[in-house]
């Protein structure tokens, strides 16, 4: 799909895998809008790439809040691309020491940004592509990139909601994009593995190398330019669809961290 001059929704872009993968759009010739809960950071990241760049204050679980931040991507320019990154984690046993349950509180909330979350910025965004986004000659109108984990597939102890959460959105992602077909929609999820974000970017020295030793090949951590390499491929790449790709050189994640 050729992207150069049409607008990019990347949510969660004012850090980490949005932010690069922000970056690699833009210098594509795209056109992009960062919706993200940090304004501090999204703005700054806007002003330090110029006017291809806007931002939005966006809670993903307001649906109301992604609405307007599809509506300002909309009035950018042709709407074509959608990079879901943003979410959160947490980490608790099913049960505790003490036998008791996890806490529901928790579980909801994760599930609440990274399945409803993503459940918004999927419907909202497809359906302003739909409207509003006239398809190419090849009857393509654009594509949305998700971003799951490979906890989707291998949880760890203690990531009973994270697990939960991002297995749901590798769930959604083949019904989305048989659904959408009829638009000229696409969907794909990304299901990256260990990468050097801001988050893990705050462990010492010595605990990112016992989390590197256990990828199979390259024995590091991924980097988001990575990341953002996959999915500008996808997005230009019509004919991917419908599918997760695994990004974290071949590793299984084992039962305990």
């Amino acid at each position: 799909m050729d992207i150069e001059g049409s607008v990019a929704l990347v949510t969660g872009g004012a850090s980490g895998l949005g932010e690069a993968a922000l970056r690699s759009l833009v210098a594509a010739g795209m056109h992009a809008l960062i919706a993200d809960m940090n304004a501090e950071k999204g703005e700054a990241v806007a002003a330090s790439i110029g006017d291809a760049v806007g931002f939005a204050r966006c809670d993903v679980t307001d649906a109301d809040a992604v609405q307007a931040a599809v509506d300002a991507a909309a009035a950018m320019g042709p709407l074509r691309v959608v990079i879901h990154c943003a979410g959160t984690g947490w980490a608790g046993r099913t049960i505790n020491r003490d036998n008791t349950p996890h806490d529901p509180n928790a579980f909801e909330l994760v599930v609440r940004v990274n399945t409803i979350g993503t459940f918004n910025v999927l419907t909202r965004a497809a359906a302003k592509m739909a409207a509003e986004t006239e398809p190419t000659a090849a009857g393509e109108r654009g594509v949305i990139v998700n971003t799951a984990s490979v906890a989707a597939f291998d949880g760890q102890i203690g990531q009973l909601a994270y697990a939960a959460s991002k297995a749901s959105v590798v769930g959604m992602t083949l019904p989305a994009a048989r659904d959408l077909a009829p638009v000229g929609i696409r969907v794909c999820t990304i299901a990256p593995g260990l990468m050097d974000t801001p988050l893990l970017g705050l462990l010492p020295d010595d605990q990112k190398s016992e989390l590197a030793a256990n990828v199979v090949f390259p024995k590091r951590l991924g980097s988001p330019e990575e990341f953002a390499q996959l999915a500008e491929s996808i997005v230009r790449n019509s004919y991917m669809n419908g599918e997760t790709i695994r990004l974290d050189g071949a590793i299984r994640m084992p039962p305990k961290g």
